[in-house]
């Protein structure tokens, strides 16, 4: 199930689902280690002697202006109870909080107990977990395992604590979880469990006619008792709803820093931006790894999931935040980047938040010849980042150190890594990660990189090494062409392999990554080589259904529900439409030209969750969000999309 709400500062995110149950938290790295797993956190109702899972409810779920604070409703009118709840994760301390108004819509007073049920799976494990009820310091519930402890509790407006409370046994013998004890409005008080566990406790408050009561409840997170114990006691002292202001103060401080004129966009895009930035911002580890998506849903279909950072996204969306005016969070990604590249110059498949490598799939050995396990266009992104924060920032302090281990570093693997026949760079896997061979996506990417790369030593005074990157650069970009073009097509191709100093095999797939020609400005948008490619990519590539977009290329399968053909090619992606977006926003030549533009940012707009949160791709026939969600890559897009277009628009006069 799509993650649709998520709330978090730099250590602590947690993620619910759209039935609104948490369903991952992670921490003390955003993206690593996941407490939940995809279990979820369950919140219930009892009264009038009736109980009911508030995830049956009906509900609205979204975000208080520009925050990172949900803004959700929940009603059962069979029960005659509306709930009201605001989520977030403090600003600076890994604290969740979250305030319930319970609204009661009878005619009489009544006693209405809250439910709160945790399934922990600590360090990603439910093996040798403790759950307890703590009598003395701080009278809530508190999960250990090793150095992770999370603290639960709440207080009512009138004071009132934890009012039941059981820790039990679950996926043991039968045993479903102690979330069942709570089903008929009572708790068993059992004080501790050990092994595979699960806690429950509940809050009664008084609620008068039509009228309504307020609790608060937080989850804290440490490394040891005394930890969690004074983060309980601060949370007290300062008062949860005071701490979930300044919490609302913050973001809107953050987000409303930059005066944004939205040009013709209107309010429905600027709203979808600011909340596309602070998704980004949530995705964002606070020691500078973007991650892809933490969304553990993906573990039913591959036993791996997207928490990692993949240094092209990484790139792509630090380069959007750079030029929306976030350039702290930016330069954090920099300083991850510059302590995981490898001494040679080039970067692994994916990392972990904390800069250890991820999983991968790309194998070192086929056959009996060895290769390189990498996707090089991540090699190249990370250095074309890296310019554009030099060219907007103009901060050579902080672009000093990273010259060395980055660009010098990555230049001249691209540099080497060359076939020296062809002058392509040698093979290695696509950007879609699927297939191993030369791209023109990420041969342009190096074009653009090595370009960067002679940029950035012209700056610093090494002319003789800024010609070096250049004429590299130059022989490559002609290459592309003379290989990767096919003037009776009239298009770009998606690829070839090299064998025996010759480009054979070549892909004649339409691909909607071969934007990466006007992308990392190979050709200038309006080449007709640039025209005729992106044309094809529009006609041949968009859905034709009522849910529309463009796929990734014909016949993509991947998470296809299914049979497709030249009416629905694959799912829509949100990032294949930016990119057509971003190519009209480039060839406009008057303000009325960015209209085709402004149609797909609305198709964006309109096909994400109503909290704003956009997947990875769309089911084709009902627009179903598929694989994960949030994808930080499709915000980043909508981001980079946004400010080409008002970019575009100032220069070309419109008003």
């Amino acid at each position: 199930m799509p993650r649709d709400l998520p709330i978090g500062n730099d250590k602590y995110l947690v993620m619910f689902d759209r039935t609104y149950q948490i369903a991952d938290i992670y921490y003390p790295h955003v993206g690593m280690e996941d407490h939940a797993l995809g279990h979820v956190f369950r919140l219930g109702v009892f009264v009038d002697g009736k109980f009911s899972w508030t995830s049956t409810w009906g509900k609205k779920l979204d975000y208080l202006e520009d925050t990172l604070v949900t803004d959700v409703t929940l009603e059962n009118q069979e029960l005659g109870l509306l709930l009201h709840c605001n989520d977030c994760v403090d600003m600076v301390s890994p604290i969740y909080l979250k305030s319930i108004e319970v609204n009661n819509l009878a005619s009489v007073d009544r006693d209405v107990r809250i439910f709160f049920a945790h399934d922990f799976y600590l360090k990603g494990s439910s093996i040798g977990d403790t759950a307890y009820y703590d009598p003395n310091r701080t009278k809530g519930l508190i999960h250990y395992k090793a150095d992770t402890y999370f603290l639960v509790n709440a207080v009512t407006e009138t004071g009132s604590g934890v009012y039941q409370y059981a820790c039990g046994v679950k996926e043991l013998n039968g045993a479903q979880g102690t979330w069942k004890d709570a089903e008929d409005g009572f708790l068993s008080g059992n004080p501790i469990a050990q092994g595979s566990v699960d806690s429950v406790f509940s809050i009664e408050l008084r609620v008068p006619t039509k009228g309504k009561s307020m609790l608060h409840y937080w989850m804290i997170a440490g490394t040891s008792y005394d930890q969690v114990e004074r983060r309980d006691s601060f949370v007290k002292s300062r008062q949860p709803q005071n701490m979930m202001k300044r919490t609302v103060d913050f973001w809107r401080l953050w987000t409303r820093k930059e005066h944004l004129d939205v040009c013709d966009l209107g309010a429905d895009i600027l709203k979808f931006y600011k909340r596309s930035l602070l998704t980004v911002r949530s995705q964002w580890d606070g020691d500078g790894a973007v991650i892809a998506a933490n969304d553990t849903d993906t573990l039913q279909f591959s036993r791996d999931t997207y928490s990692y950072m993949w240094p092209r996204d990484g790139a792509l969306v630090t380069k959007a935040a750079d030029e929306a005016g976030y350039r702290t969070i930016s330069r954090r990604f920099f300083e991850f980047c510059s302590k995981v590249i490898l001494p040679q110059g080039w970067f692994f498949h994916k990392y972990q938040p904390d800069g250890s490598p991820g999983s991968s799939w790309h194998p070192w050995i086929i056959g009996d010849q060895a290769q390189l396990p990498i996707q090089e266009d991540e090699t190249a992104s990370v250095v074309i980042a890296l310019w554009h924060h030099f060219i907007q920032s103009r901060d050579v302090d902080f672009i000093k150190p990273f010259y060395r281990p980055i660009v010098k570093s990555a230049a001249n693997f691209m540099l080497s890594y060359r076939d020296q026949s062809t002058g392509l760079p040698m093979e290695s896997y696509d950007l879609w990660e699927e297939r191993r061979g030369v791209f023109t996506y990420t041969a342009s990417a190096v074009c653009g990189g090595l370009t960067a790369a002679s940029n950035f030593a012209q700056s610093f005074g090494e002319t003789d090494l800024a010609k070096t990157y250049s004429d590299a650069a130059h022989e490559m970009k002609d290459s592309i062409i003379k290989n990767l073009y096919d003037p009776a097509l009239g298009r770009f191709l998606r690829g070839c392999n090299l064998q025996g100093g010759k480009a054979v095999n070549h892909d004649l797939t339409i691909d909607s990554s071969l934007a990466g020609a006007f992308v990392f400005e190979l050709l200038p948008p309006d080449d007709m080589r640039i025209v005729g490619t992106m044309k094809q990519i529009e006609d041949k590539l968009s859905v034709k259904t009522k849910i529309g977009g463009i796929a990734r290329y014909e016949q993509d399968k991947y998470r296809a529900v299914g049979n497709y053909d030249s009416n629905v090619p694959g799912n829509p992606w949100f990032i294949c439409n930016l990119w057509l977006a971003d190519w009209y926003i480039e060839v406009a030549k008057q303000p009325s030209d960015l209209e085709r533009a402004k149609q797909i940012m609305n198709w964006a707009v309109s096909h994400a969750f109503p909290s704003g949160i956009m997947a990875e791709q769309l089911d084709p026939w009902t627009g179903d969000a598929l694989s994960v969600s949030p994808l930080t890559w499709s915000h980043g897009a909508f981001i980079d999309c946004m400010n080409r277009y008002i970019r575009k628009f100032k220069s070309l006069g419109g008003v």
